[in-house]
């Protein structure tokens, strides 16, 4: 599927890209051959931060895939896949500066740091994030640190992985039958303060989707937490591994066993869990129609 898109797909997206840097008057002495952006240390540079969706890189906006063409330096996080990397050409410039639990992280504070540093630089920097900017991305520390060194910015949006899971998996965030709202929520417990309303989320369970992202490892507390606050054991719980891409992986309980099947399944993430009757109104979606060949077929 990466090969796939970036001799086919690549080209087109290029030439788009091309022809809207031509629309707005830019010629060639500001872009070079490949149509980087030349940095200039003696003026401030310019930050994107794009949303890299939750993985499939054909899910890329055009805005996202234009602006990898044209950086100077990408900053990507972990949860960026590969097939989205393999989208930057060459010569630009990247840097890891993802935040993982148990392994190599780079704190927060020092990103917004390489962010401004780069900024003063003249660069053109994208910082890339899995999913959407918008949705538990620390996206406004570092356009606070931005704002404060005046440096421009601006934010693409992404598919965030909700959305890309509930369409690759076939499980609807809302169905009239189930749901008829969703909420997202990350599986916080070290501060109380912090902590969900979860008699709220109780009180909505037989109505309401919730989507819990960065949960995996606090499996067994979110379930132990739920049941505590009334929420019926019985409910339906996918937790999906890997959305988007070709080893995605969807495991199927309900809120009192859903940890012990994660467990067997040995599953390492990155995952989703989706709490709600909707889990049973999966969709026999065929996932190989989203990683069809497009070799045969015209642009």
């Amino acid at each position: 599927m990466t090969m796939r898109f970036n001799t086919l797909v690549m080209p087109f997206m290029l030439r788009v890209s091309r022809l809207g840097t031509f629309l707005r008057g830019n010629t060639g002495s500001d872009l070079s051959a490949t149509g980087q952006q030349q940095s200039n240390p003696g003026r401030v540079g310019e930050v994107f931060i794009v949303g890299a969706g939750p993985g499939d890189a054909e899910l890329l906006t055009l805005k996202a895939y234009r602006l990898l063409q044209e950086a100077d330096v990408v900053l990507f996080d972990w949860l960026v896949d590969q097939s989205v990397l393999d989208c930057i050409p060459r010569h630009i410039a990247r840097e890891f500066v993802g935040k993982r639990c148990g392994k190599h992280s780079v704190p927060q504070d020092k990103i917004c740091e390489r962010l401004v540093e780069l900024g003063l630089e003249g660069k053109r920097v994208v910082r890339l994030k899995g999913g959407d900017p918008a949705i538990f991305a620390r996206t406004c520390e570092e356009t606070d640190a931005l704002h404060q060194a005046g440096i421009p910015f601006a934010i693409v949006p992404g598919i965030t992985a909700a959305s890309g899971a509930s369409a690759y998996t076939g499980i609807p965030l809302t169905d009239r039958r189930y749901a008829q709202s969703v909420r997202f929520m990350t599986a916080q417990f070290q501060d109380p303060a912090k902590e969900a309303d979860w008699q709220a989320i109780a009180a909505s369970s037989e109505r309401e989707t919730t989507v819990v992202y960065m949960g995996l490892k606090r499996l067994a507390l979110l379930s132990e937490r739920l049941v505590d606050a009334g929420v019926d054991p019985n409910l339906p719980v996918a937790v999906i591994e890997n959305a988007c891409c070709n080893q995605q992986q969807v495991i199927v309980g309900t809120v009192s066993d859903i940890f012990q099947r994660v467990l067997d399944a040995a599953i390492e993430g990155p995952a989703l869990t989706v709490i709600g009757h909707v889990v049973a109104a999966r969709q026999p979606i065929t996932v190989d129609l989203l990683h069809h060949s497009y070799e045969q077929t015209a642009i």
